[in-house]
Formats: structure tokens, C-alpha cells, sequence
């Protein structure tokens, strides 16, 4: 578990991904040393990583979930085949190490979703059934988070943090020659003005620039990758849920204030809603399903698929 200033510390990125050690020490009232000292020692030990994300939609992207059975035996291969993709995020595998889960970003113009769940994954023999489910619309997760991440800050030192709202830009969209720059902050979302001007072959001064711009612009955020276990979680599972369409918008809506939740996600296929649920233990998750899930009006099914190991996080760029 966290002491109490190093999870005020994961709260504070959470916030602003890129805020300097100084201006993190001035809010959490410890100098600047302490902050870098904390920041490093979470990174060694807790996994800890900041990564710098396009919006998909900004970028281009398609989103989809997909679902493979496979053998247990040839799971962990199969399952790390999809880790070194670098259109993946989210690698998992769920049910007893009878599925994986995985998100894949396509490219339309490449059809990248296609290629991988038509031609790629079917010829591993091990795999005996695969699903794919188009991500429609995020109600939590992304840019939004795990509320167990974000409870140490006053409302007033959150405030300090974020500063004021950026102005909208006149940047451009994201495009190809913003691809260096992104795949960096994928890589290390803190990585310094020198270490992305060595990525990109561009000037610190456009680098800085050009990272502002698709701030302001909003169409890069910035996210954390940090063992949950940490916060207590020693059970998670994916919820798939089957809802009537014409309360889908209120159950979603309904389920992104669950404390137990970090994501909820409309989705296309027979489940129409997807949700990862964060536990301390089967009980509580128990607990949540039929004390909480179970009152809402219009799901007519639930699957709940435990998740065995989390292969691969929020960046398509493997550590």
C-alpha cells in the first residue's frame, strides 16, 4: 500500500501528467527533491508511468474490444503476441486463462481491426473462438479514472494543479508528422523538452510549442500506469452487460458514479455495455453486483469475466 504523500503524489499526476517536481512540492507543501525522490522510487517499485495519449477519434482511430478463446495451455503465448502489437492496449487474460481481452486501435485507412481478427489471429490453432466489439462511446475511462486514484487532494490544491482552462487553439489536427512526438509520450509521458526534440529531429522550442498546442486543442491527455494492487484492488473483472437500448444512456450514465468502476463503455454486439470493475475481494465484488448492478432497471444479462493478469496497460508501447 501507498503512505499518504506518494498516493497524493499518483493523485497529482493524475491531474496533470506533466506538472513539474516544483510545482507539485509548492501544492503537496514538500520541496521539489522529495517529489523527484517519491516520483522515481514509484517507478522502480509500483510501476509507475505517465503516458501521453491521443484522443482516438482526433488521431483517426477505431476502437474495438475483442475477446479470443484460447486453450490455457497456449493463452500466455497468444496473449503476448498481442502485448508486442503496437496498435494494442490492454491486454488481459481473463476467465481461468481461458480468454483474452485486448484493445485494438485501427486505422481505417489501413483496416488494421480487419487484418487482425480476419486473417492474423485465426491461424493459431489454439484460438477457438474470437469476438470483436466496436467501442461506441466512453462514459468512463480514458481521460477519466478509477475514483481510488483520486482521493487525497483538497479541492483547493486540485484547483492549483489544474490551473486555468486552456483556451481552445487554432493548432492543427493531429497528423503524421506529429507521429514521433506522440509514440515518445507513449513511451514516457514526463520525457523532458530534449528528450522529445531527440524523438522528433525538431526543435525544444517547437516541441514545446507543438505539445501545448494539442493540449489547448485537446487532443492529446495524459494517463498513469500503476500496479492497482497498491490501492487495495486484489480483484478485478470485466462486466459484460446486455441492456435495453432505450435505457442504455441512464444505466451507463448511473454507473459512472460506482466507486467500484474504471471504465464503462457502450459498446457494439449481443453485451452493448462494458465495465471494469475494481475490487478488494471477491466478497465486495459479490457485494457490488447484485447490491448496486442489480438495481438498475433495463440489464437483461451480466457475464462477469475475472481478470487473471494484466498483460499490457493504457500505452500501445510495451515497457
Amino acid at each position: 500500500m501507498l503512505d499518504q504523500l506518494d498516493s497524493a503524489l499518483v493523485h497529482a499526476l493524475r491531474i496533470d501528467g506533466r506538472a513539474s517536481y516544483a510545482r507539485i512540492g509548492e501544492v503537496l507543501g514538500v520541496s521539489t527533491q522529495t517529489v523527484a525522490r517519491r516520483y522515481r522510487r514509484l517507478r522502480e517499485r509500483a510501476g509507475l508511468r505517465v503516458i501521453g495519449m491521443p484522443f482516438p477519434d482526433r488521431a483517426g482511430l477505431t476502437q474495438w474490444m475483442i475477446r479470443l478463446t484460447v486453450a490455457p495451455a497456449n493463452a500466455r503465448p497468444v496473449a503476448e503476441s498481442l502485448v508486442r502489437r503496437s496498435d494494442t492496449q490492454w491486454v488481459k487474460l481473463t476467465s481461468g486463462g481461458t480468454e483474452i481481452f485486448a484493445i485494438v486501435n485501427a486505422a481505417p485507412e489501413a483496416d488494421t481491426a480487419r487484418a487482425m481478427l480476419l486473417h492474423d489471429i485465426p491461424r493459431t490453432a489454439s484460438v477457438t473462438a474470437v469476438s470483436a466489439h466496436c467501442m461506441l462511446h466512453m462514459y468512463l475511462g480514458g481521460p477519466t479514472t478509477w475514483g481510488g486514484f483520486t482521493r487525497m487532494l483538497s479541492e483547493h490544491q486540485q484547483r492549483a494543479l489544474a490551473g486555468p482552462e486552456p483556451e481552445p487553439g487554432t493548432a492543427r489536427p493531429l497528423e503524421e508528422s506529429d507521429s514521433a512526438l506522440l509514440t515518445a509520450l507513449q513511451r514516457d509521458g514526463r520525457a523532458s523538452y530534449v528528450e522529445l526534440a531527440e524523438a522528433t529531429g525538431w526543435s525544444q522550442a517547437t516541441v514545446a510549442r507543438r505539445l501545448t498546442e494539442l493540449r489547448a486543442d485537446r487532443a492529446v491527455y495524459f494517463d498513469l500506469e500503476i500496479d492497482d494492487a497498491l490501492f487495495g484492488v486484489r480483484t478485478e473483472a470485466l462486466l459484460w452487460l446486455a441492456v435495453d437500448p432505450a435505457r442504455l444512456d441512464a444505466v451507463a450514465r448511473s454507473m459512472t458514479t460506482h466507486a467500484e468502476l474504471a471504465s464503462v463503455i457502450a459498446t457494439t454486439g449481443p453485451t452493448n455495455l462494458m465495465a471494469t470493475a475494481l475490487c478488494a475481494n471477491p466478497a465486495e465484488l459479490h457485494d457490488y453486483l447484485i447490491g448496486r448492478v442489480g438495481a438498475l432497471e433495463g440489464i437483461r444479462t451480466l457475464e462477469t469475466a475475472p481478470v487473471l493478469r494484466n498483460l499490457k496497460a493504457a500505452s500501445p508501447v510495451p515497457r
